[in-house]
């Protein structure tokens, strides 16, 4: 499948924090849905029940406090949203391991093939000193469109993140020339063909 024919979605969650003695677990969660022929489209974000408190240290990056969490759903009550959006999607995220750890939560869910943009942006720009998602997007100068496109929310936040993954996404898509490039090119990335591909 070539990538200008997939639907992808990117997921994102922010957790309680890990704390001794205890498993970490998902406080939010954020989808956002890309085609590089349609744009950007859907987006859904839910905080979720947490039977943990937040640990000072989560709530100092993400802001979630134990009092935003009441009356929010359960991830497993969100199992047919999250399905209608991930079912026969690449699913995308920024680091790909907390999410993927999350989404065991439904056994033999089927989610995937997984594009992690961190292992994409490594590759394409291994100059830059950082990669996290906000470090990668201000120095591509992709900041702002996400700011515009979800005003009112920050990084952090899971919607957020979720879309300014998409954005930067489409940004690797653009200036590799890669809409018309097999999906594998991003699933592993060839970088030496990359950088032939590279736009000025």
């Amino acid at each position: 499948m070539l990538i200008g024919d997939c639907r992808f979605t990117a997921i994102d969650f922010e957790s309680a924090g890990a704390a001794r003695g205890r498993t970490d677990v998902p406080v939010q969660v954020g989808l956002a849905g890309w085609t590089p022929g349609n744009g950007h489209g859907e987006t859904f974000v839910s905080y979720l029940a947490s039977e943990v408190p937040i640990t000072w240290s989560a709530r100092k990056v993400h802001g979630i406090r134990d009092e935003d969490l009441a009356g929010a759903p359960g991830l497993l009550s969100l199992w047919p949203e999250l399905k209608r959006r991930l079912a026969g999607a690449v699913v995308v995220a920024h680091g790909k391991g907390t999410e993927k750890r999350f989404l065991r939560a439904f056994p033999g869910h089927g989610f995937g093939p997984w594009v992690d943009t961190l292992l994409l942006a490594r590759a394409a720009w291994p100059e830059l000193d950082g990669h996290s998602l906000s470090g990668i997007c201000e120095a591509r100068g992709l900041s702002a469109k996400v700011a515009a496109m979800i005003p009112g929310r920050r990084w952090h936040d899971a919607l957020y993140d979720a879309v300014a993954s998409l954005i930067l996404l489409e940004d690797i898509a653009h200036t590799f020339d890669l809409t018309a490039k097999p999906l594998e090119w991003l699933l592993a990335p060839d970088t030496g063909v990359w950088h032939r591909s590279r736009r000025a």
